[in-house]
Order: structure tokens, then sequence, then C-alpha cells
């Protein structure tokens, strides 16, 4: 196989500047892109680091012991994110998530978190604040994360299985530790615990019956995901996705499932809820989520925004490129300035990427790299 390379460094050199409108409007609260999608959901990465290496995130053969990660002095620090996000919420953002690598790498994360509980929506209301973990670390961050205001949390998991589990982080780390650290995050008083699992066809597809069954009544809420083609560096091969249909079909044939309406406008999941002897939907069962973003594209109700760790904005998770706010931050411009550059960065925005997969080429060109996951988050 040829060794594949694809350095974070690249980004900074390929940022492209954020620019100032000569007559800066105010913020509205609503904004839209060039599609009609409003801004309501900002996607943070607090750092590019990570303590897995998931093949189909951070893959060993590319993120390895020499790999130039970024230097603290280019990350953005808490407070130049929270004067981001309380720009973005003036825009009309409703949640945020803060992502990585591993968000629960970063130093004194909880003390961002207590910034950005404070800050408040247009509305007046408090902004949905949620994490996405890979739970390696949160038995010992739960109670903290709690604590601080954190909303909800996700963690990725991708089997139960020790073996196969230990085989898809690369790094020998133990399921059970995961698992106790969604008991631990329970016990702090999570309430709205996700579980994502990133399904690839004859990897880890038969963990999907297990996962449910585990899942089914714990409080959990488990998501599918089909195993995305983001990045440079992961193999992606379209024969290793398996449908979300077919997920589906595998779990009916076992578990009795109704369809559910979703949740908020652009969900990206596919709701479906466990169901009684009746035929009714019982909400102590739980439900399960089906994230189709290669067979069943989901970019018309698309309304994220994705920072990157060093204030990068990205405008779809499969982008070629982003925009340099950090430079803005740096160089003195107003909140009135950074609000404009942001309006006018996303009323820009035409990105419907899965949508048109079918008719791109098999792999981007060399000038033309797609933004790593592990950069801006799932």
């Amino acid at each position: 196989m040829p060794e594949r390379t694809i350095p974070v460094l690249d980004w900074r050199r390929r940022a492209r500047p954020a620019t100032i409108p000569p007559v800066p409007a105010a913020p509205t609260g609503v904004l839209h892109d060039a599609l009609g999608r409003p801004l309501r959901d900002l996607r943070i990465s607090v750092t590019d680091r990570c303590n897995f290496r998931c093949s189909y995130c951070m893959p060993k053969e590319v993120f390895g012991k020499d790999y130039p990660y970024l230097p603290h002095s280019a990350l953005l620090r808490f407070e130049e994110i929270t004067r981001l996000a309380r720009l973005f919420l003036a825009h009309g953002v409703r949640k945020i998530r803060l992502t990585g690598g591993e968000p629960l790498l970063r130093k004194d994360i909880e003390a961002l978190i207590a910034q950005l509980a404070a800050l408040r929506t247009v509305d007046g209301r408090t902004p949905e604040v949620t994490l996405t973990t890979n739970g390696a670390l949160l038995a010992r961050k739960a109670q903290a994360l709690k604590d601080a205001g954190l909303d909800r949390l996700t963690v990725s998991l991708d089997a139960l299985d020790d073996a196969i589990f230990r085989r898809m982080n690369d790094v020998d780390f133990p399921v059970a530790e995961v698992l106790a650290g969604i008991a631990a995050a329970q016990q702090a008083g999570f309430t709205r615990i996700k579980v994502n699992m990133v399904v690839k066809r004859g990897t880890n597809d038969a963990q999907i019956l297990p996962m449910a069954r585990h899942f089914r009544g714990s409080g959990v809420t488990l998501r599918f995901i089909e195993y995305m083609d983001v990045g440079n560096s992961n193999g992606w091969r379209m024969d290793e996705v398996l449908p979300s249909d077919e997920v589906l079909t595998r779990l009916r044939a076992e578990l009795p499932l109704v369809a559910l309406p979703p949740s908020t406008p652009g969900e990206t999941a596919e709701r479906w809820g466990y169901a009684d002897a009746q035929g009714r939907h019982d909400p102590a069962l739980g439900e399960i989520g089906l994230i189709s973003s290669v067979t069943r594209a989901f970019c018309r109700d698309c309304n994220r925004a994705r920072l990157s760790t060093e204030g990068q904005l990205f405008l779809c998770l499969f982008a070629h490129e982003g925009w340099d706010l950090r430079s803005l931050l740096r160089s003195g411009a107003d909140d009135a300035a950074l609000a404009a550059a942001i309006a006018t960065i996303w009323q820009g925005r035409t990105e419907r990427y899965s949508e048109l997969r079918s008719t791109l080429p098999a792999a981007p060109a060399q000038g033309a790299r797609r933004v790593e996951m592990s950069y801006i988050g799932g």
C-alpha cells in the first residue's frame, strides 16, 4: 500500500483569509447561506490530538509518534473560543458541540465549558453545550464536566467485543473502561447520553445487535453511523460501507422498532424507537438513530459550521479549505468586524458534498485534499 501523508500543518498555509465587508451589518439572529440553510449549530475542535488511533479517523501509519501536531501557541485560547461562540450565537446558533481529536485531552476543558454555558442565545436562552468523546478519560472527568454546565455527552464506541474494540482503537484500550466512563456520566447526572458506532462492513458489523441489546433500556441512545469518506488518510472504500437500511433490517429481525419524528430541524439521525408488545414506542426502552451520510444525504438541511482548533472556519465536514478567523482575532478586529466576516462566509456557503458524491472524482486532487475529521471533529 502506498504511504499516505496529510500533515495537519498544511491547513494553516491553505486557509483563506476572512475578509470584513466595507459596511459591516449587525447580526440579526437569523443568518442563511446561499441555499437558504440557517446557521444553528457550531462545532468547535479544541485539540488535534487523540489517544486512540482508529483506522477511519487517525490511522497509526499516518498519525505516528513523529506526527507534527499543532503547537500550543497555534490553538485558540479559551477566551478566543468563547468570544467567537458569542458572535455565532448572535447569528442564530443554538447548540455548541466541543470535539477534537479527543477534547478531554485539552487541559482545563471544564473552564471552557463554564464560559460557554454562561453565554446566551439571541432569545436569552442558555445554548445547549455538548461534547463528543472516545470515553477513555470520561470516568475521571464526568462529574467535573457536569458541574461546569455541560448539557449532553456523545461517546464514540464501535464494539462491545473487547478484541474487536481494541483492534479498532489500535492502542489496545479496553472496552470496559469506556463503559465505566458512560456509567460514571450517568451517575454524575447526565441523562441524555448518546453512543455513536461507526459501522464498517467486515470489521465490526457483527456488533450491531450486541450493541443494541446492551443499550436498549439503559437510558443511552445508540446511533449507527455509515463509514464516511472523510479526509484522505483512512483508505475509505465504498464496499466497506454498510448502508443504514441494512443495519435497520438486521435490528428489526430481532427488535421491534417504530419510526419517530425528527427531534429538531436539521436532525442528522433518522430516529427509531423500541416498541412495546402493542407496537407502540416505549420511552423506557429508548431509541436508536441511523446516520446515513453516504447513502441518504442530508445536505439540504445541514445547519452546522465547524471551527478548527486553530481558528479556521469550515462549512462542511468534507471541506477542502477553511477561512482564517484567528488572524482577525489576533489582529485586533472588533466584534462588529468579526461578526460581519462570519456572516459573509456563511452567506456564500453552497457546500453539499454528500448530495454530489456520486458525480465527483473518486479521490480529491492533491491540491484539493479534504480536511481530516480529527482536525475539525465529526
